[in-house]
């Protein structure tokens, strides 16, 4: 099994740790580094009770100081599906799956527990956002991890945020609660493909950043990603023409290219947000 979790390793990001005693857990290990995005899925019934427990499970995550700002909204119905999946139409897997989560953050109760007590809240500022977005962050990753243990695909889908006014209004999210992220969710018609990932010389560190070498390194992943996971087309043919070394570096580029929720931050004003 050792010697899965190396291979498992160097086939996500062209090398592996030099492990050399199996740890505990070896087994989930090795299924958390082979896990796969999964945009396909079966008709088969997701059991409501299931699911909420998948719900429990992330949110049994950590938060910071305890402060628990995260919400999930389960969205079963077919007209709120229905209303969601219109702003989504570049994402159809939101519609594949039995049920379609959105993760939210929370930072309304917080603000409550002041108000109740007839205090101010005197860390009115960016913080306040922030943390109620990574929190979101780190119980939608639980989640992930929870639905992967028992057989379920998903895909995170960050596009409802370029329609965050709307999602809000659908899923009627009071002031200072916003989404984060939706998430389809169903049983794998296929298993899915890895994605390699960057090598572990540019995204871990030790004691000190250093990006010594990344121009060169970022090429090395382009080349060992289109070896065994190359881009079937390429974007913006129209705009940057067709590229023979066309990679994740060129990819992402020409993706960000185009101006995409520059409304955000507006949004997040609008909700009593100020990030000062």
């Amino acid at each position: 099994m050792l010697d899965r979790l190396k291979a498992v390793l160097k086939a996500r990001f062209g090398s592996a740790p030099a492990l050399t005693q199996a740890p505990r857990g070896l087994e989930v290990l090795a299924e958390m580094a082979n896990r796969r995005v999964v945009r396909r899925y079966s008709d088969k019934p997701l059991d409501p009770a299931l699911l909420e427990t998948l719900c429990a499970v992330a949110l049994s995550a950590p938060s910071k100081s305890d402060l628990q700002q995260t919400d999930i909204v389960i969205v079963t119905d077919k007209d709120q599906r229905a209303k969601l999946e219109a702003l989504i139409p570049e994402n159809p897997w939101a519609k594949a799956g039995p049920a379609l989560l959105v993760f939210c953050g929370n930072n309304r109760r917080h603000r409550l527990l002041f108000e109740w007590r007839g205090r101010p809240f005197v860390n009115d500022h960016l913080d306040a956002f922030f943390n109620a977005a990574v929190d979101a962050g780190i119980v939608l990753a639980t989640f992930v991890a929870a639905a992967d243990r028992v057989g379920l695909g998903t895909c995170p889908i960050s596009q409802i945020r370029n329609h965050a006014a709307q999602v809000a209004d659908i899923l009627g999210l009071p002031p200072h609660v916003f989404p984060v992220a939706g998430m389809g969710v169903g049983w794998p018609s296929f298993e899915g493909v890895m994605s390699p990932r960057l090598g572990l010389d540019v995204t871990l560190h030790r004691d000190r950043y250093d990006e010594s070498g990344l121009k060169n390194k970022v090429a090395a992943y382009d080349r060992r990603r289109n070896e065994t996971q190359p881009y079937k087309s390429q974007r913006f043919t129209d705009k940057f023409g067709e590229s023979p070394d066309y990679g994740w570096s060129e990819d992402k580029a020409r993706q960000y290219s185009v101006p995409e929720r520059a409304d955000f931050g507006a949004f997040v004003r609008v909700k009593g947000f100020k990030l000062d």
